[in-house]
């Protein structure tokens, strides 16, 4: 008699261990976006757009090569004109509202947007938040109404209101990511297919363009690793999470973000950037463990 095959739970502590690998590294990605955005833009070594069109550019080359190395096609099969798009409508926002956003408050308004966006997504799919859930939710968005509240330290409201739209373009860019078979393919496709839209933003702002080859080096690097690597990442991830702890998980990246501002740009960390990321921190802490109850 045959002995019967191994219970499938078996191999759950090793998928999960996956996918807390992967969701690190593509938090720390993120993270450098903001990083490598605000070094650039705020030192004014290069303009938003075209930023915006030399990362998307680099992001795209570096991922038809990894895909050439790993044996796959050269020419990036997949993706969509919709998913292109909403990549697109999050990369340009992004990089426009970095002129007058501090690292760390553009990163807390963007996956604030994001967490946003996911969370009606959820429940517009069937899912039902724990109790700890929503009051972890609740606590999140809390920090972020009190980070863009107006005060004297409250960001600049047009760099706010581009960094929100930016998020809400990267959540349902994410959510596409669901049901992704081949995470590389669809990544570097995804990417190509934006060009279109990128050749289209150099047209129209060319005559603004300032480049300098310390503002070419820095989107080159957000858009070949932070992006194109740190993206592929990502959509190898999100298929073992839920959309809840999938939006909850990247409210990590703007404490991140806003100690990469301090150590590399000498920024301040203000009291209501640290209340904010006190009660999102503590929010997406209870959003986790209760979505693990929920398993």
């Amino acid at each position: 008699m045959t002995q019967p095959a191994a219970p499938a739970e078996s191999t759950r502590p090793t998928t999960r261990l996956r996918t807390a690998a992967l969701t690190t590294v593509a938090m720390l990605a993120f993270a450098a976006n903001s990083i490598l955005c605000r070094a650039a833009l705020g030192g004014a070594k290069i303009d938003a757009a075209s930023f915006s069109g030399v990362r998307l550019l680099s992001g795209a080359l570096v991922l038809v090569a990894l895909l050439g190395f790993t044996g796959g096609s050269p020419l990036p099969r997949g993706g969509s004109w919709l998913a292109a798009a909403m990549l697109f409508l999050y990369a340009v926002p992004f990089s426009f509202a970095y002129v007058s956003l501090a690292t760390g408050t553009g990163a807390l308004i963007l996956f604030g947007a994001v967490q946003a966006t996911m969370l009606v997504a959820a429940l517009r799919s069937g899912e039902r938040p724990h109790p700890l859930q929503w009051l972890g939710l609740l606590l999140a968005i809390f920090g972020l109404i009190y980070m863009v509240l107006p005060g004297v330290s409250a960001p600049p409201l047009p760099g706010a209101a581009l960094m929100a739209v930016a998020g809400i373009a990267w959540g349902l860019y994410t959510l596409r990511g669901k049901g992704v078979g081949d995470p590389l393919q669809e990544t570097a496709a995804n990417f190509t297919r934006s060009l279109p839209f990128v050749l289209v933003l150099a047209v129209l702002t060319y005559r603004d363009a300032q480049l300098t080859p310390g503002g070419l080096s820095l989107a080159i690097a957000s858009g070949a690793l932070a992006s194109g690597l740190g993206y592929a990442i990502w959509y190898s991830a999100v298929p073992g999470l839920t959309r809840t702890a999938a939006a909850s998980v990247q409210l990590t990246v703007p404490v991140i973000a806003a100690l990469g501002g301090v150590v590399f740009m000498s920024e301040r960390i203000t009291l209501r950037l640290t209340i904010a990321s006190s009660l999102i921190l503590g929010g997406v802490l209870l959003a986790l463990l209760a979505s693990r109850r929920t398993r």
